[in-house]
């Protein structure tokens, strides 16, 4: 199938219908990205892109833009000031979350941020809904292009903790997070709704996933994982220097294409098609900006 045939089906939202039989002329989600024109991208805005350097490497966090706006801002403010900077992955579990932030780093207390955990949105918000059923809420799907779920009754939304969801830990108390981060290493869905996800790890989780497995310290003569060696907002950091990427927009054509070809893979090693898309297996392409 050629490319201009693909854009075509894309821009005339025909692609769920391309044929009967999913083994002859469906497009692959391979195929629909290499249809995708330039505007169906967006570059990562830097103000609220994170890198986190650590030993391994950069790892790149998209915030939210439209939730837990005081948890984004708060992270942002602890990063320039260089708060996270040689701190520790202290508590990396497993098949679970790479934390840090402060764990016996001894930065001082910082005043709590008010729980985020969920949010009322208005009439403009733009939530790419998927048809798909799930298990922890009424409706899921992207608000530019990060996961959210949404409960149409109650008007409200969150993040969704799909690998490589970037959030704050707390105490029980429910507005008791401040400084400490983690990010999921698998699908942790049933912290939905009881911590503030505000952004996700949109390239580099290899080196999350590859850091030195330790449990929380107890004292200064433990292990305290690996370094953070520096936690910085991309915008602040030198252009020539940065890892300038594109993220497919979760409001065009084009990604319904994409989910659609997720949802019924088109490729010849699948025989067996549920006609289903759990929200986390839906990794959200993302490709360098080229260079003009």
């Amino acid at each position: 199938m050629t490319r201009s045939l693909i854009a075509a089906m894309i821009a005339a939202g025909s692609i769920a219908a391309a044929a009967a039989d999913p083994l002859e002329g469906k497009p692959t989600s391979a195929d629909i990205l290499d249809a995708t024109a330039a505007e169906d991208w967006r570059p990562l805005d830097p103000e609220n892109t994170l890198y986190i350097e650590t030993e391994h490497g950069r790892v790149v966090i998209a915030l939210s833009g439209r939730l837990a706006q005081e948890h984004a801002l708060r992270v942002k403010a602890l990063a320039r000031d260089g708060f996270y900077d040689g701190l520790t992955f202290y508590r990396v579990i497993e098949g679970f979350v790479a934390q840090g932030g402060d764990a016996l780093g001894t930065r001082g207390s910082k005043e709590p941020v008010t729980d985020e955990f969920d949010e009322e949105v208005g009439k403009d918000f733009a939530f790419y809904r998927m048809k798909d059923k799930d298990g922890h809420a009424r409706q899921v799907g992207f608000i530019d292009s990060l996961p959210v779920g949404y409960d149409p009754r109650e008007k409200r939304a969150w993040h969704l903790h799909c690998a490589g969801a970037f959030a704050f830990g707390r105490e029980d108390a429910r507005n008791s997070a401040s400084t400490e981060f983690y990010v999921t290493l698998q699908p942790q869905r049933y912290l939905d709704r009881n911590l503030s996800v505000f952004g996700r790890v949109v390239a580099g989780m290899e080196h999350l996933q590859g850091l030195r497995r330790v449990a929380p310290p107890q004292s200064e003569d433990d292990d305290l994982g690996e370094k953070i060696v520096a936690m910085k907002v991309a915008a602040d950091v030198p252009e020539a220097e940065r890892t300038n990427l594109e993220i497919l927009k979760s409001d065009r054509p084009a990604f319904d294409a994409y989910v659609e070809a997720r949802r019924n893979r088109a490729d010849a090693f699948f025989y067996y098609r549920p006609d289903y898309l759990d929200v986390c297996q839906l990794p959200v392409p993302v490709r360098p900006v080229a260079s003009e």
